[in-house]
């Protein structure tokens, strides 16, 4: 069982930015102290849903506060980045972090951040598959040119090429710097599942950085099946979605001519988004939830601005949080522990990205934090 925090940088009503980011940051140090295996940051544009615009720069922050715990982005938004400049950044803290580094992209929504970074609607619509297969050549190849409908440009090299460095250094029994992640050992680091090229919380064989697709329809989940990548499902969706899109994809990566080996290998790196509140009894823990999330939400969704004016729906703010409530490990440590169990039996997914930060409050998160690690994660193990 992998268990990580997601960490939206989420603005309460009445907070500052520099105060949801400070916690952020908090959440993210604290979670390594607290032995979790991974962080996750989310990105976004314009809103106090997250004030972080751009989880790979807060990842190279906390990469470089952190020695241990893998670093991933939930989700960098493809449309509105140039997979150049994005797999560039990939690939710097994939190699100076000794492979803590996940990339995990997605689609983003159609929203006004198209017309400010000039990408438009049509790369949220249609330009997704070409976007992420030039990003996919920039992390693997040694020199890359395009000729597609969005990215046209002339073969050039692919500097640094993470893939080569380590690969070349693990051959001599090297690390990067001389040490694995975080000064540790390559021993130590296999030992928490990072060895050589691994990816926020779990490891793989030296390689590019690992890559994982958000997924929230039938069509990025056989995007994502087809190029051999893992998901990341959204903490709306329960036990029994979420085992169906498995499902999905697992047939669409076999039907792509993926074989069972290498389908069972790219599933158990899926991850689950969700929330997580702790206390000595569920009600308590609810009562946390319900009476700070749906003043962010209502907030923070509202300030969603469609780029072409179409009509969008919010959920209601107080049902979503109930809903929440009842999806998630919301309540006593015993009772945390068997909801991500059962979640894992139900779905086979055995990775979790959690929101802590639900409270809205820094000392609430920071004993979140803190026993999620020490009273919740030794029933798992």
């Amino acid at each position: 069982m992998d268990v990580g925090a997601f960490i939206l940088a989420a603005q309460f009503p009445g907070q500052g930015q520099e105060e949801a980011l400070h916690r952020a940051v908090r959440s993210a140090e604290l979670s390594e102290e607290a032995g979790l295996d991974s962080v996750w940051i989310a990105e976004h544009h314009f809103v106090p849903y997250g004030v972080c615009p751009s989880a790979v720069t807060l990842a190279a922050l906390l990469l470089g506060r952190t020695r241990r715990i893998g670093v991933g982005t939930a989700v960098s938004v493809l449309p509105t980045a140039h997979p150049v400049a994005l797999g560039e950044q990939a690939a710097l803290l994939h190699l100076v972090s000794g492979g803590r580094f996940t990339l995990g992209v997605g689609r983003g929504g159609p929203w006004v951040d198209l017309e400010v970074f000039g990408s438009g609607l049509r790369a949220y619509e249609q330009g997704f598959p070409e976007s992420l297969d030039l990003l996919l050549r920039w992390l693997r190849e040694p020199r890359v040119g395009a000729d597609g409908e969005r990215y046209a440009f002339r073969e050039v090299a692919v500097v640094p090429r993470s893939d080569d460095a380590l690969a070349g250094q693990a051959a001599h029994g090297q690390t990067v710097g001389g040490q694995a992640a975080g000064g540790q050992t390559a021993h130590e680091q296999a030992a928490h599942g990072q060895a050589g090229g691994g990816q926020a919380g779990g490891g793989q064989a030296v390689g590019a950085p690992p890559v994982l697709v958000a997924c929230t329809s039938p069509t990025s989940v056989r995007l994502a099946a087809e190029r051999g990548l893992p998901m990341l499902l959204g903490m709306h969706c329960g036990d029994e979605e979420k085992a169906e899109v498995v499902g999905l994809w697992r047939r669409a990566a076999l039907a792509a001519g993926r074989s069972p080996e290498d389908v069972d290998a790219v599933a158990a790196r899926h991850v689950s988004a969700g929330v997580v509140q702790i206390a000595d009894a569920r009600p308590t823990a609810a009562e946390t939830l319900i009476k700070a999330m749906p003043g962010w939400l209502r907030q923070g969704l509202g300030a969603h601005v469609t780029v072409d004016g179409r009509e969008r729906r919010m959920r209601d703010p107080v049902a979503y949080a109930e809903l929440l409530c009842e999806l998630h490990p919301v309540g006593s440590p015993r009772l945390c522990a068997d909801r991500l169990a059962a979640t894992a039996e139900r779905t086979g997914i055995r990775r979790f990205a959690l929101l802590v930060e639900g409270s809205g409050d820094l000392a609430a998160t920071e004993e979140n934090v803190r026993r999620l690690g020490s009273e919740v994660l030794p029933l798992l193990r």
